[in-house]
């Protein structure tokens, strides 16, 4: 058990680092960027697209790995064992969309659960992230 809650810190804590990096470096390069300020907002959502995305195939490869070793459990149900099928059950975990046609079990289970808290926490930051960027750079219209 000891095992799972140090797999699942380690994935979380890579994850919210790959957050924050990204979020600071967009922070750092918006006011930077020599376009208008509400396309700004634009190279900013795609930026924290960018960023989800990564921090979804960060639990997908966990996992792979982990459904590959027989310690951890494993996921079943419309299910092959693939890579590409952890990033869609990581989609739908990591979203809070739910899911019902792959089904974890083990320890596999916990960090499903935690998944789902992190992009819930993470997906939370960026829409705050977004709505100071906007109020940044909206509110001065005297900005290009």
């Amino acid at each position: 058990m000891i095992s799972v809650f140090l797999i699942n810190t380690f994935v979380v804590a890579i994850s919210v680092i790959v957050h924050y990096e990204f979020l600071y470096r967009i922070t750092l390069f918006i006011p930077k960027m020599g376009i208008q300020h509400r396309y700004r907002i634009v190279v900013g959502v795609f930026g924290a697209l960018i960023a989800h995305s990564l921090e979804i195939w960060i639990f997908a490869i966990a996992y792979y790995l982990m459904n590959r070793a027989d310690a951890w459990g494993h996921l079943e149900g419309n299910f092959n064992g693939s890579l590409m099928d952890c990033g869609y059950f990581s989609f739908t975990v990591f979203t809070t969309l739910g899911f019902g046609d792959i089904q974890p079990n083990g320890g596999l289970r916990y960090l499903t659960g935690v998944e789902s808290l992190t992009g819930l926490v993470l997906i939370t930051w960026t829409a705050s992230f977004l709505y100071f960027e906007m109020q940044r750079h909206w509110g001065d219209k005297t900005q290009k």
